[in-house]
């Protein structure tokens, strides 16, 4: 079957970036807002409290409606100026948004005990009770609504404006770069991709140009990361929260004592991740691996490609056995045109999945070439998508699923993949390029994203006393990597702080271990997945309907029967990468 490698986008808003019926659609949006904002007064009866709720909600999916059509727009087109002046447009809706929220959550924070619970028992609100509790309890920790209103405020040109300028600074970064016999200027993501490169010359000149450039712009970028952080931790004592982890895990609705037990799990098992860095050190004709060499691909003499439609045909053909409902939205979201793979120019790097709430529609966001590694991001997005279609029709409160539980789909849907191709590979180096690949790819959870929460965690704790020179955080970042990686690399990267968007972020606070819980909490489902066979199929879509509406220790239990405050679970789901650890060194015991 043919399927289009180009998504559709009018059937959301004909017209693109200059489309009247976005325009008039944003107008409107203001309009409700307005409306909604002027309907909240001084006083509000419990009947009024229950109709906002309900309307700013339908604000809520306008909002992102737009959001994502213009994340779309510039995805496809970089040059969309017209797309980019958008953006400014959508943040200010947003904010006048949260600022409603926040008026709502200082209502239900001053409701007593009795109050809220008649309140809450209203059937209207039964499908985000848990939702409107988890408000009501965390404005309790928060400031006052004046005073929380004013920090946001502030934050626009003092908080996050720092992460404006290490953009920008990033944004205008020309490296240069000899290739070829001709130096060249790249920018910051062309660099990135010769990291990836199979020749390990062109890795290690990469390395040493990344070093220098992130080393040039290290002054400005140390003082962006420290402003950045000061405004999060004076705002925390305002609060009252000594915990830099307080927020983070609020926003995950999970415990410290599971980001505990599941770091700790996997510092127990990265001896034998130990032993599968040595091989490939050896098969790469280098005594240690560098950081450059981690997830380098190995040398492999017949390498494969696929079609797009062959890949799409793929991932349908091994999505069936382990739930046909699935199959069949991949192959109606394939063929209805919700993807965007077309290899062409102008279009931004990477790739994502964005839902249209209004819609109940999803769009994929990619640059397919071929490669076994698109085949995976490919079925990693569907994945994503399958999540919002199977909470599509529940209050939209209960479709904000957080960042950890967001990769639960997407990874599910991935091992899927990854296990399908590594299992037909047919040429034995082809089948050790894909194994591989897998399991660096759990080395990135497991190590990479560990370094980063060991430099942040210290950092933030450090940076309670003094702003860090570059040299502090220089060599707190490559003590963090030391530890992560157990000591087991020839060379470690000083500059990561400053290179790694990640810590600049200013939306999301500590920006790494979710990626870890997803990763290894979908392992967990796959593994029962595979234990139970199709049966599975309505326990987890039951699974993804509540990602929004409870915690995670709630929803493992509930759903898996399992306790993610111990490490039995973490260790199964370990357990099914080093089977693949295993294979790896069973196969290239005599190379």
């Amino acid at each position: 079957m043919k399927y289009p490698e180009v998504w559709d986008l009018d059937s959301i808003f004909k017209g693109g970036s200059k489309s009247s019926e976005f325009t008039q659609f944003i107008k409107e949006t203001d309009r409700l807002l307005a409306d909604v904002a002027d309907s909240i007064g001084e006083e509000i009866t419990l009947d009024q409290l229950e109709q906002v709720i309900h309307t700013i909600q339908l604000q809520m999916q306008r909002t992102r409606q737009a959001s994502a059509f213009v994340s779309c727009l510039t995805a496809q087109d970089v040059k969309d100026k017209e797309a980019t002046l958008w953006q400014g447009k959508i943040t200010e809706q947003a904010t006048k948004l949260q600022n409603i929220w926040g008026v709502i959550e200082d209502f239900l924070g001053e409701l007593s005990v009795e109050q809220w619970n008649d309140f809450i028992s209203r059937p209207s609100l039964s499908g985000v009770a848990f939702n409107l509790e988890e408000r009501r309890m965390q404005v309790k920790e928060k400031l006052s609504p004046n005073e929380e209103k004013l920090a946001a405020q502030l934050a626009i040109d003092g908080y996050h404006a720092w992460g404006n300028v290490y953009n920008a600074a990033v944004g205008r970064m020309q490296i240069p770069f000899e290739e070829n016999g001709q130096e060249k200027l790249l920018s910051a993501g062309q660099l990135q991709n010769r990291l990836n490169s199979s020749d390990r010359t062109v890795r290690e000149q990469a390395a040493g140009a990344f070093e220098k450039a992130w080393e040039k712009e290290a002054d400005l970028f140390a003082s962006t990361l420290n402003h950045l952080a000061g405004f999060r931790l004076n705002l925390y004592e305002a609060r009252g929260w000594d915990n830099v982890l307080k927020e983070p895990l609020a926003i995950n609705r999970m415990k410290e004592e599971t980001l505990d037990a599941m770091w700790s799990t996997i510092t127990d098992n990265k001896p034998k991740f130990y032993e599968f860095m040595d091989r490939k050190a050896q098969l790469l004709g280098v005594k240690k691996l560098a950081l450059h060499d981690v997830h380098a691909p190995l040398p492999v003499e017949e390498d494969t490609t696929i079609s797009y439609e062959d890949a799409c045909d793929l991932i349908i053909k091994h999505f069936k056995p382990f739930s046909p409902k699935l199959a069949s939205f991949t192959e109606g979201a394939l063929r209805d045109g919700w993807i965007e793979a077309e290899d062409r120019a102008g279009k931004r790097p990477g790739g994502f999945c964005t839902s249209f709430p209004l819609s109940k529609q999803s769009r994929i966001f990619m640059t397919y070439d071929g490669t076994m590694a698109n085949v995976a991001t490919l079925a990693h997005e569907l994945g994503h998508a399958y999540h919002s279609h199977c909470l599509k029709d529940m209050d939209p409160l209960a479709q904000r699923y957080a960042m950890n539980v967001a990769e639960t789909a997407s990874t599910f849907a991935e091992t899927i993949i990854a296990d399908a191709l590594v299992n037909e590979a047919e040429a034995e180096d082809v089948k050790l390029s894909l194994l591989e690949n897998k399991i660096s790819r759990s080395l990135a959870f497991f190590m990479n994203i560990h370094a980063r929460f060991l430099f942040e965690t210290r950092f933030y704790e450090a940076r309670k006393e003094k702003l860090l020179s570059v040299n502090e955080l220089n060599s707190l970042m490559e003590e963090a990597q030391k530890e992560a990686y157990g000591n087991q690399l020839s060379t470690y990267s000083p500059t990561f702080w400053a290179s790694k968007l990640h810590f600049h972020i200013t939306g999301v606070p500590f920006y790494n271990f979710p990626y870890t819980f997803g990763f290894l909490f979908s392992l967990g489902i796959y593994k029962k997945a595979l234990d139970t066979g199709r049966s599975f199929e309505d326990d987890y879509i039951a699974l993804l309907q509540d990602t929004a509406s409870m915690t995670v220790e709630d929803l493992a239990s509930k759903h898996l029967d399992v306790d993610l405050t111990s490490k039995e679970f973490w260790q199964e789901a370990i357990d099914l990468i080093l089977v693949d650890v295993d294979e790896f060194m069973e196969l290239t015991k005599n190379r």
